[in-house]
């Protein structure tokens, strides 16, 4: 019965493949291996499986090597435009400062100058109201003087032609009366000097008003500028802060605790911005201050904000070509198939990629650790700790404080592993969460 179908199928496959025979020959003898139909069909079929599974086996070993080099180009550039936007960041909040100072202190100034035409405006007038009472005063007298000196003269032209009536001759009375007459006439001049120098005062005055005017003017013109200055920094602000309140956020942190825990941590030089404020009696409070101090701390929680950036692991621990495999969450192990957590997020590579740190922190442990194997743990600010397991080396100590994009290890296959790869965990507050969180927080802003 198989000799039946065998006989069959060769008879069916001869019109495709028919029956070869293959001679080899020696010194001694000539033999021949005589090649069936379907022994020629397996050899043919064996060989398609073969050129297929060649084919396929290309396709995806290009595929990855695209994928890990779009992914590589992505990290640099993602790496490149987190720097250039702290950078830009930090430009601008220094320009920023720099046109509120100089805004206030042009501000200042024009409140100095505007007190002191006050004042002299108030002297001014003080000086006037005493030369009309002294001008009222000398009026009066001389008016006093004037009715007496009338009198005095019609006396004295009485006596006079009294005395000629009698003698013949003037008395000395005359005498007198001229003496009287030239002091009158020299009340007259200092009386006309006082008038003059009273419509001076006034002139005075009105040239002080008029300044008045012109520096409240200049006020009016300076506060409008505030205004348009301080709505571009309060627009500014905003741009730039909500943005990174809303990264920490995505990362499952409060960013008011992030704020509270940066200022208590902050030790550099120069200290936190200072709220504004002004000694000249009736401008505390005023609106632009409001607002100049409210920028101010904008401005100022910008900077922790930067400074916190920098002390959170958001950013990638490789810069080389890497493909994500296994990620954070229950999965079939891959030793024996059972089911369990996976508490971190794995990235396969080259053997001895280099591994960077992803943010400032302490080492707090370098070693071999069961499953692990060569394992690195980096605490980092607000209770964050990082994990890098299964590295070749390990270039990092024990209490070493490490810097973002410092080098802490190479890439391996140590401990309890399947192939080269970086197991990377992220926990907080010494519960895991999912690494890539932190990860597309940043990528979300920078």
């Amino acid at each position: 019965m198989l000799t039946r179908l065998s006989y069959r199928i060769n008879l069916t496959l001869e019109r495709f493949f028919p029956e070869q025979r293959l001679f080899l020959k020696s010194d001694e003898a000539t033999r021949f291996i005589r090649l069936r139909p379907i022994t020629q069909a397996t050899i043919a079929g064996v060989a398609v499986v073969v050129l297929f599974w060649t084919t396929f086996a290309t396709a995806v070993l290009m595929m990855d090597f695209i994928n890990s080099g779009s992914s590589r180009d992505q990290i640099a550039r993602q790496t490149a435009l987190y720097e250039e936007r702290l950078n830009a960041l930090s430009d601008d909040r220094d320009l920023r400062v720099s046109e509120a100072s100089g805004a206030q202190e042009r501000f200042a100034l024009a409140l100095t100058q505007v007190s002191q035409m006050q004042e002299r405006l108030l002297a001014t007038e003080d000086s006037r109201r005493e030369l009309e009472t002294g001008i009222d005063v000398i009026q009066n007298t001389l008016r006093r003087m004037i009715q007496e000196r009338d009198a005095a003269r019609d006396e004295a032209t009485r006596v006079a032609s009294d005395l000629a009536a009698q003698t013949g001759v003037a008395n000395t009375e005359m005498g007198r009366i001229r003496d009287t007459e030239i002091t009158l006439d020299m009340i007259t001049a200092a009386l006309s000097e006082t008038a003059r120098e009273r419509d001076s005062k006034q002139a005075e005055v009105a040239r002080a008003e008029q300044e008045t005017e012109a520096v409240a003017q200049k006020k009016a013109e300076l506060e409008a500028r505030n205004a348009v200055i301080f709505s571009k920094l309060e627009e500014a602000l905003t741009i730039s802060v909500e943005p990174l309140e809303k990264m920490f956020r995505d990362a499952g942190l409060n960013p008011d605790q992030l704020i509270d825990s940066a200022r208590s941590g902050y030790s550099g030089q120069g200290g936190p911005l200072s709220p504004i404020s002004f000694s000249t009696m009736g401008l505390s409070g005023s609106p632009d201050e409001t607002r100049a101090n409210a920028i101010l701390s904008g401005l100022d929680n910008l900077n922790l904000y930067r400074m916190a950036a920098y002390r959170v692991p958001l950013g990638m621990p490789l810069q080389t070509s890497f493909r994500m495999t296994s990620g954070y969450g229950y999965r079939n192990d891959p030793i024996n198939g059972s089911g369990r957590k996976h508490e971190g997020q794995d990235f396969a590579g080259d053997y001895g990629s280099p591994i960077y740190a992803p943010a400032d922190g302490t080492v707090t442990y370098a070693g071999w650790e069961g499953g692990y194997g060569r394992l690195v743990k980096i605490q980092h600010a607000y209770g964050i700790e990082t994990r890098y397991g299964h590295l070749s080396q390990i270039r990092v100590d024990v209490g070493q404080k490490v810097s973002r994009g410092e080098r802490i290890g190479d890439m391996g296959n140590s401990g309890r592993s399947t192939g080269t790869h970086l197991h990377y965990e992220v926990r907080l507050s010494g519960s895991a969460v999912n690494p890539m969180t932190f990860i597309r927080a940043a990528n979300n802003v920078f």
